[in-house]
């Protein structure tokens, strides 16, 4: 039972539509399993938060269409329900090719590239294709009447492969405002399956790198009451549910597990909580034993540990923090040094500098196993990459291309003389520069994120690496 919530553009409450749909249906005490359309972190969270069970990220650039589909069918299949957010405009994707030419063909009123082929990959249209699912489309009534009878149309008819299922219309301004929504929409045929008012007390505050992750709002099961109150008078729940019927998808096939051989030091606090539920699987699956922990706030690192891995996250919001547990920092560094194979994404990498220079321009000591210093800006460096290994490394072998994601606002003040990656844009040939440090040896630090659902050699790299430390000790 599955329904996909997509929006006409981003910015028009697909969030706060899901967490007020995901709430209801908890305080109804039904089982919900959630996903994600795309490489976001923090949207995931608040899921989790709500349903008390992992998003999943489905992202077909970070793996593939039929992992999407792999993942979509383990996970939904143990809940009663599911539900997944989608990304930005319903259509809004990229092209899966290199060089290809837009062109607009007038017989579908689709626009598509030179080979006849929509553009509109990892995007939810893309998703909802793949998973076969009806999509509920979300619209910003804000600065709307009669118009939206044009926009839902547009929906509704350039893709026949989708079905649009109903809509939700967000921010709606009064009952006479509805009452003309209503009408426009009347000769569509178009189920209204929701209708959220402007809303001034559910506010879910932002920063630098979108919403404020869960950890750090403390009146965060406040707001989710008052989006269970909304859910349970704003949406037109007898046409509602039974939308969540679909076909079951071809199971997946079974994931064998290894006995725990290896203790892995996760760290997980407010400065580190960047990761995909997947990676953390699939060390667990391969024989891992994960301790969380935290640099904010421990005294040491984790004891008995053969490997450490940093997520992304916000460490320039807590340097300070961060930079005043000397005892922390120097065991990181010590561990780092004596050999201990060590992952650190985006904000990992941040944490392995010798300082992070924050927004204000205030120097944080880190742990100083990198010869360089990250530097908060203004400037988002945002998109798909394409990495190619320049050399042997603690996660793949030279040559080897692999599908990321960059998403930061700093920068470092000295490039690595052997980079880790070459990187270019994932759907073109623009050229992004080298980046990635792999010195030590046993350090891999990057900007690039990385999903290993279609790449399990990268874990069980990893756990190789943690287990040859393991007996050099």
């Amino acid at each position: 039972m599955s329904i996909i919530i997509a929006g006409e553009r981003s910015g028009v409450g697909k969030t706060t539509v899901t967490l007020t749909l995901l709430a209801s249906l908890r305080r109804r005490d039904r089982l919900v399993q959630s996903f994600k359309v795309g490489p976001d972190y923090i949207d995931p969270m608040f899921h989790q938060h709500v349903t008390g069970r992992p998003c999943r990220n489905l992202d077909p650039v970070l793996t593939s269409e039929t992992y999407v589909q792999q993942c979509f069918a383990r996970h939904s299949q143990l809940t009663e329900y599911s539900l997944v957010e989608g990304v930005m405009g319903l259509f809004d994707g990229i092209s899966p090719l290199v060089n290809s030419h837009l062109s607009f063909a007038e017989d579908k009123g689709l626009m598509t590239n030179d080979k006849g082929q929509i553009n509109d990959f990892a995007s939810t249209a893309h998703i909802a294709r793949l998973l076969d699912l009806p999509v509920v489309l979300v619209i910003d009534c804000s600065r709307l009447s009669g118009s939206v009878a044009a926009i839902a149309h547009g929906y509704q008819s350039i893709d026949p492969r989708i079905k649009i299922a109903g809509v939700v219309l967000n921010r709606v301004g009064s009952d006479r405002h509805l009452s003309l929504l209503k009408d426009a929409l009347k000769p569509l045929e178009l189920p209204i399956l929701g209708v959220l008012r402007r809303q001034d007390n559910i506010t879910i505050p932002d920063r630098h790198l979108g919403l404020v992750p869960t950890a750090e709002l403390p009146e965060l099961n406040a707001l989710i009451d008052r989006l269970a109150d909304l859910g349970d008078t704003c949406f037109d729940w007898q046409n509602l549910l039974p939308l969540f019927k679909s076909q079951p998808l071809p199971p997946p096939p079974n994931l064998p597990h290894f006995p725990s051989s290896i203790r892995i030091a996760v760290a997980r606090d407010r400065a580190f909580n960047f990761y995909y539920q997947d990676n953390l699987d699939l060390l667990q699956q391969l024989g891992a034993e994960l301790v969380f922990w935290s640099p904010l706030k421990d005294a040491a690192i984790p004891k008995d540990v053969q490997g450490m891995y940093f997520g992304g996250g916000f460490p320039e919001v807590f340097a300070q923090q961060l930079a005043e547990n000397t005892s922390v920092r120097d065991g990181v560094k010590t561990a780092i040094l004596e050999g201990m194979p060590a992952i650190a994404e985006c904000g990992g990498l941040m944490y392995l500098c010798e300082q992070i220079i924050d927004f204000e321009g205030k120097s944080w000591a880190m742990t100083g196993v990198l010869p360089t210093s990250a530097v908060m800006g203004g400037r988002l460096t945002l998109g798909y990459r394409r990495a190619v290994a320049l050399q042997d490394n603690l996660l793949v072998k030279a040559g080897t291309a692999v599908h990321g994601h960059e998403f930061h606002r700093s920068h470092l003040t000295l490039t690595p003389t052997k980079p880790l990656f070459e990187t270019s844009r994932y759907d073109c040939d623009e050229n992004m520069g080298c980046e990635g440090w792999g010195f030590p040896a046993n350090v891999h630090a990057s900007y690039v994120h990385l999903h290993w659902g279609e790449s399990r050699e990268i874990p069980e790299q990893f756990l190789k690496e943690c287990r040859t430390y393991t007996i050099s000790l």
